[in-house]
């Protein structure tokens, strides 16, 4: 692979929070009707103005500052007093101990994780199973570091039993020569939680295999009514290569202070952070005090917080399947993924449509799955009726350009 396709493969034009670049001058010629009053809304990323970030954490920030040069320079791995409270949170969270010394590493955001993880993994012509749709990162990090990409389809439309990813196809591929396997859940975009049988069935089949497994589980805190969830390194049966993503930056709206955690198994902790070494040296040495407010978020806070943006779920849910909008609801996490009806314009103009005719900023499905190029994902956390309002907008762009 040359250089520029490397580069090409990391294209970030239209990613979340690239709109911007977008240029607008080519769609007069196409924009049906006057531009849709109304409050802009940006739904490519939450809005910490409507749910600020946790208590205590600019506080916190600011301690870190008065320690100067103690917390400045912390260890590449963070600095290991904030790793020893956060290891014995996490591990109680997740079911398992993590020994702070060896198991865990601060990252520059769970972005800044994902990209040592696959760094630490994934070499050229390295077989790595992709979950379709999932976090638009995973294909592109891929194929940077040279990897094979082996698709997994996720079914989430159908009844809970029906939904999760193809484990058939998960088996064929770890038989076949996969040797890494990336994945969320709550998956990104569509907000579907693995079962307890499938969460158990891939612990097990990349013990059997020796494939390594790399769990995004950033919104695993943010469940809805009635949802449970299942820690894939609480098997029974653990591969010998597992990696378990989290970070307070969304459910927490902590996402400017750029934190992240990654932990497992020791080997590829240590090369993580030999790679970190080299790109950043380090999260952020005065933010990684903000991390000692994760997890010890005041009495009622997190539950207040879950139930507002499950409100927020149901309002837009309704306004989507009322017009008819083939739309999941989401398990866990604040993203919605409705597919669109079939337009007279391409879902990627539509796209672009929105945000300079209806003053409403999507991502395009596109940047999750090839197959996902009819579908919008919206994060909802945001303020309810800002959103609510902007919905409605968007179904009345549905409706000039439906065909």
């Amino acid at each position: 692979m040359t250089l520029d396709e490397k580069f090409r493969a990391l294209e970030t034009e239209n990613a979340p929070g690239q709109e911007v670049r977008q240029e607008i001058g080519d769609l007069n010629a196409i924009m049906r009707g006057a531009k849709l009053g109304g409050i802009p809304v940006d739904f490519s990323h939450g809005d910490v103005d409507a749910f600020p970030p946790t208590p205590g954490s600019f506080a916190a920030c600011q301690d870190g500052f008065v320690r100067g040069g103690q917390q400045a320079y912390t260890e590449y791995r963070g600095s290991a007093q904030i790793r020893e409270g956060l290891a014995n949170r996490l591990g109680t969270f997740t079911g398992r101990p993590i020994s702070a010394v060896s198991e865990l590493i601060l990252t520059p955001g769970t972005q800044g994780a994902l990209f040592l993880a696959l760094g630490a993994t994934v070499t050229s012509g390295t077989k790595v199973a992709v979950v379709e749709p999932d976090y638009f990162a995973n294909r592109k990090l891929v194929k940077f570091f040279g990897g094979e990409i082996v698709p997994i389809p996720l079914y989430y439309h159908g009844a809970p039993s029906e939904n999760g990813p193809d484990l058939n196809r998960i088996e064929d591929a770890f038989t076949s020569g996969t040797k890494v396997f990336v994945f969320s859940t709550p998956n990104n975009p569509t907000g579907l939680v693995y079962s307890p049988g499938a969460i158990s069935t891939i612990s097990a089949l990349a013990a059997a295999h020796g494939v390594t497994l790399i769990v995004d589980q950033l919104y695993s805190r943010l469940l809805y009514s009635g949802e449970a969830y299942t820690h894939l390194r609480a098997c029974a049966a653990q591969p010998e290569n597992l990696i378990t993503i989290m970070g307070p930056s969304k459910t927490e709206s902590l996402s400017g202070f750029r934190l992240g955690t990654a932990f497992g198994t020791s080997t590829l902790i240590d090369r993580m952070e030999s790679l970190q070494a080299i790109v950043s040296l380090r999260a952020a040495g005065y933010n990684q005090a903000v991390l000692a407010t994760w997890f010890m978020e005041p009495s009622g806070w997190m539950e207040k917080r879950i139930r507002e943006h499950e409100a927020i779920r149901d309002e837009l849910l309704n306004l989507f399947k009322a017009a008819d909008f083939q739309t999941a609801t989401p398990q866990a996490g604040s993203y919605l993924f409705p597919q669109l009806p079939p337009l007279d314009v391409a879902a990627h103009t539509f796209v672009r449509l929105l945000r300079h005719q209806a003053g409403v900023t999507v991502t395009s499905g596109a940047e999750f799955a090839p197959g996902s190029h009819d579908s919008i994902r919206l994060n909802f956390s945001q303020d309810h009726s800002a959103a609510v309002a902007a919905v409605e907008r968007i179904i009345k762009m549905v409706e000039l350009y439906r065909k």
